[in-house]
């Protein structure tokens, strides 16, 4: 349709050179919104005649509105939106490429650009026609352009802001052991290791907790059967699942333990299969102080500098409609917000309950003054095979997770991005958010719960639907997006969320 509309539409000479920047189908409402832009100065009746030419193209039981907007971009704004395209269109090029690297000359019709890259026989094939192809999208007028050699070598490229990242260690916290009693251990522990801090290796670490859960298993050792006991237990910090190996002159008072009971396990900790294991040593009694309140952990300070992950500028063109803005909330705009969503290898969000299920891919977009501005995409390499039911509902293989960097990497970035900023996300309370707990907190950055969920804002605000799936209330707000991608699944909700506050004008309670 858009075709056919473009060619009646250029046929007027002030719209020769325009392009449909999008068309809207709001099914709520029957209405269907068509945004046109051209470079030219165009008069009153010109304009009716492009709305009237739009308006012969939709059905008539649906109402149309036609937005036209005058868009003369200059060289410094062609640049600008080359740099920002650049990493959508190859990623891994982008960390060599500064606006320095790029030129724009204006042409009779448009824009000449030139771009330096390394090694420009690995990289420019279609990569300068991809560029043009985004222009063309985006501005009037024909775009055209070149890769030429960049002087730079790789290992000539400036990476100190890279390494200058203040390493913090954080300090592991402990708690006394009250009412200590020996069982088979050799020296009377005091003090104990918050669960949720043990990330390292020790050849002896105490822990104590309440016993969860308690199995016996039988092996063969010396070809006789031997006893173990794999315990779960908790501090109220965290739940760990340690191995024991029993002895003789101990095992009849092993055995007369049972669920519930507290305990003290003076453990080896070591690293197996890509997580850590605790096998106890030691058993003995000991509990936590009378009302334990476990102590906040500090975070490790907002890195100064992103290292792997480099957030770039967002331009939606609604955004730019003064009527939008006038319609925000201030609530909206006098705030920050992070927008995310995960993919992920499956649905566990429990490390106690098994393998913590790992990320896969980040979308984050970032809403500043009540505006979609910047975006933070990435993989994350699992360091596992993907399962082949997340395989065929996301479309992400195993080739490009493999490519990506690993969370431990991937998540200093995004606490950065994350910082001074309320976090939003659909159904991020009760999974998205229980992930970035866990594999942020583990590299050291504590997230801090401040969380904005559109499904029980969606109930509160939108009684009456079906469901409240993210298709569903994007349906309700006549926005289509590519379900099951992060990135795609992020910005749909940062839409969503734009629109509940527009509706309720206050913020809602976070959860």
């Amino acid at each position: 349709m858009s075709e056919n509309i473009l060619e009646e539409i250029r046929a007027i000479p002030s719209f020769d050179r325009a392009i449909i920047k999008s068309v809207e189908l709001i099914k709520s409402e029957k209405r269907v919104e068509i945004n046109i832009v051209t470079d030219k100065a165009f008069a009153e009746e010109d304009g009716r005649k492009v709305k009237v030419i739009a308006r012969s193209f939709v059905p008539g039981f649906f109402s149309c509105d036609v937005y036209l907007t005058k868009l003369t971009p200059d060289e410094g704004m062609v640049a600008k939106k080359i740099y920002a395209l650049i990493p959508e269109i190859n990623r891994p090029l982008s960390s060599f490429i500064t606006p320095d690297d790029i030129s724009v000359e204006r042409t009779e019709n448009g824009f000449y650009f030139t771009v330096k890259i390394i090694h420009t026989s690995v990289y420019s094939d279609g990569f300068a026609s991809a560029i043009a192809k985004s222009l063309k999208e985006n501005f009037c007028g024909e775009f055209s352009g070149e890769c030429v050699a960049s002087e730079k070598k790789i290992d000539d490229i400036d990476t100190e802001e890279t390494h200058e990242n203040i390493q913090f260690e954080l300090p592991v916290r402990r708690f006394p052991i009250v009412d200590f009693e020996f069982i088979e251990g050799n020296d009377k522990q005091t003090s104990a290791v918050y669960m949720c801090d043990l990330n390292f290796e020790s050849e002896s670490v105490v822990l104590c907790g309440k016993i969860v859960e308690m199995r016996e298993h039988f092996f063969k050792k010396n070809e006789k059967d031997k006893l173990m006991y794999n315990f779960t237990v908790t501090d109220g910090t965290a739940r760990l699942k340690v191995g024991y190996f029993t002895r003789q002159r101990s095992v009849e008072k092993i055995k007369k333990l049972q669920v519930g009971d507290e305990i003290v396990l003076t453990c080896r900790s070591e690293n197996f299969n890509g997580g850590l294991r605790a096998t106890a040593v030691f058993i003995d009694r000991g509990r936590q102080p009378e009302n334990f309140v476990p102590e906040k952990r500090p975070s490790k300070p907002v890195p100064k500098y992103y290292e792997t992950v480099f957030p770039q500028p967002f331009e939606d063109f609604t955004q730019r409609d003064l009527f939008y803005k006038e319609n925000l909330p201030d609530c909206l705009k006098d705030n920050v917000f992070v927008v995310f969503d995960l993919e992920t290898t499956g649905l566990n969000t429990s490390p106690a309950s098994g393998n913590m299920d790992k990320i896969i891919e980040i979308g984050a977009y970032k809403i500043i003054g009540g505006e979609i501005k910047e975006s933070f995409t990435t993989f994350v390499n699992p360091e596992c095979a993907l399962p082949r039911d997340i395989i065929s509902l996301t479309g992400i293989d195993q080739q490009t997770v493999d490519a990506a960097p690993v969370c431990d990497k991937v998540m200093p970035d995004f606490y950065k991005f994350c910082d001074g900023a309320y976090l939003v996300g659909h159904n991020a309370a009760n999974f998205d958010f229980r992930f970035i707990d866990y594999y942020g907190s583990r590299c050291g950055y504590i997230f801090e719960r401040r969380i904005f969920d559109t499904i029980p804002l969606s109930q509160q605000i939108l009684p009456g639907l079906s469901n409240y799936k993210l298709n569903t209330v994007a349906d309700r707000f006549g926005i289509t997006f590519n379900h099951h991608r992060a990135t795609d699944d992020a910005l749909v909700t940062a839409k969503i969320f734009i629109e509940l506050l527009k509706i309720k004008k206050v913020l809602p309670n976070p959860c």
